[in-house]
């Protein structure tokens, strides 16, 4: 327990001093932002600070710190130092730096971004890359709470019991918070399902402490404790994306990024959002470590809306029980139609379609709704099935936390400012994503790995390992051969600052 304590302890204090730090390095200042330069009263609206901040921490956060980190509970307490430290030098860095570099560039979405630092080629990538995952994303969040709404009501008459209905009703509800102005609908209903969010991860914790558990320490653990034997690197670093470090984060960040008043408000939106989301991860991944064995966990099934339900009935009993069903509901919802809602801005960034008006706004959220409507019934009938395409989500997640994570550097190199805060996470991220890469049975670790005779993987460590790290490496040489190579200040005035 005092392991716990020291991380959280850990992670409050990094707010405070790195975060500082973070800040000082980017260096904001008194210039009109465009929330007040551009104000077009849809997407780039003035929100009060305390707004700004609970709607980016239900942004980024959603079911993200809750399932993420009750898996990574698997490998036991050592999972504590990833989100604590994953949070402080690389999560929160990551995105500081995606929603304050949208904001000095109009609040442009993350492909543009990438654009900017990193070329035309890298660019066009991520625009198809971000629709794409943010299309998904979208969907799969309607899936989801529509097949949880279903099973509340199977008892219900009528289409109350049909899962079909609540598919509907969430994606009509996705097409109206898309369309309107982000002060109409995701600006009221955020802060209150932020609050229940955050009252959720209190309660958690409070009941580990009231009802005896005891949270196990990491010095008497410091060993891998998954019970399958997966390893610990990379497949803890993915598992746990959003309680550490996330390239989603990345496509949400420019929401608020439009709707900052101040520069000096990052700090405590993005940074901020980002410790205060490995904070609620940490106490998940506690409450798993102290509650389960790893055999009873994966027995579960991880970190899946079953185990939240448990646990929040083992803490806090009946009202645990509500707020689980609020949490498992409402938070995917509001992960679900901000992700619509990047996707259509990220589409009018790319073709240049002003969202103003009434008619560019039905322009794109047509099209955008009605693909993710296509998927989302062609699930409920049974005819798709998200599981194999899903997988691919986590490696991807994290390799767009690299990319950003680069253009940031080279951002801070055009700028003459310390890179390295953000090369080495960079660099990191980039050992995470190709060793994964390398060994997930989704990815190549089905011609890598091989499986014993009662059927146990046996992953080839042996080549991805040096794999990952040599491409990381690589990664770092190209990016320091890359900044000798130029000459600062015409290519910075290239880049149409």
């Amino acid at each position: 327990m005092i392991s716990f304590l020291l991380c959280l302890a850990i992670l409050i204090a990094g707010y405070f001093f790195y975060g500082k730090v973070v800040e000082n390095t980017f260096g904001p200042d008194d210039r009109e932002t465009p929330a007040v330069r551009i104000n077009d009263g849809v997407d780039y609206v003035v929100l009060p600070q305390w707004k700004l901040f609970m709607i980016q921490l239900l942004n980024i956060a959603g079911l993200g710190p809750i399932f993420g980190a009750l898996s990574g509970a698997l490998w036991g307490p050592i999972v504590f130092l990833w989100i604590t430290f994953g949070t402080i030098f690389a999560g929160g860095v990551h995105d500081y730096f995606s929603g304050m570099l949208s904001e000095r560039n109009d609040g442009v979405s993350i492909s543009e971004i990438s654009g900017i630092y990193l070329g035309k080629t890298m660019k066009n990538v991520m625009r198809v890359f971000s629709v794409v995952l943010l299309v998904m994303v979208g969907t799969v969040f309607a899936v989801g709470p529509a097949g949880l709404l279903q099973l509340l009501c199977s008892n219900a008459p009528g289409i109350l019991s049909s899962k079909m209905f609540w598919l509907i009703l969430i994606l009509v509800y996705y097409f109206i918070a898309t369309f309107l102005s982000i002060d109409k609908i995701i600006g009221k209903i955020y802060p209150v399902f932020g609050i229940c969010l955050i009252i959720m991860a209190v309660g958690v914790a409070v009941g580990i402490f009231t009802k005896g558990y005891v949270i196990p320490e990491i010095w008497n653990n410091f060993t891998n404790m998954h019970p399958q034997g997966t390893p610990i690197w990379s497949f803890m670093f993915i598992t746990v994306a959003c309680g550490a470090i996330s390239g989603f984060h990345a496509t949400q960040s420019p929401l608020m990024a439009r709707c900052m008043k101040s520069e000096k408000q990052g700090h405590f939106v993005f940074y901020g959002a980002m410790v205060s989301e490995g904070i609620i991860a940490l106490v998940w991944a506690a409450a798993g470590c102290a509650i389960y064995t790893g055999a009873d966990l994966l027995a579960m099934g991880g970190g899946g809306s079953t185990t939240v339900y448990d646990v929040c009935s083992k803490t806090m009993g009946g009202v645990g029980i509500a707020l689980a069903m609020l949490g498992v509901i409402a938070c995917p919802i509001t992960s679900g139609d901000t992700a619509f809602r990047s996707a259509r801005l990220v589409l009018a960034d790319w073709f240049h379609i002003e969202q103003k008006s009434i008619k560019g706004r039905l322009t794109l959220c047509i099209p955008v709704l009605g693909v993710g409507t296509i998927l989302g019934v062609g699930n409920a009938l049974g005819k798709i099935d998200y599981t194999i395409i899903w997988r691919y989500f986590s490696w991807t997640n994290q390799t767009l936390a690299m990319i950003v994570l680069w253009a940031a550097s080279m951002y801070l190199f055009y700028e003459k400012k310390n890179y390295w805060i953000t090369a080495v996470p960079a660099t990191f991220m980039s050992a995470v994503s190709i060793t994964y890469f390398m060994l997930g049975n989704e990815c190549l670790g089905q011609f890598l790995n091989h499986k014993t005779a009662d059927g146990a993987v046996v992953y080839n460590t042996a080549v991805a390992y040096p794999v990952g790290i040599i491409a990381a490496a690589l990664f770092l040489g190209i990016f320091l051969y890359s900044i000798k190579k130029r000459d600062v200040k015409p290519q910075y005035e290239t880049l149409g600052k």
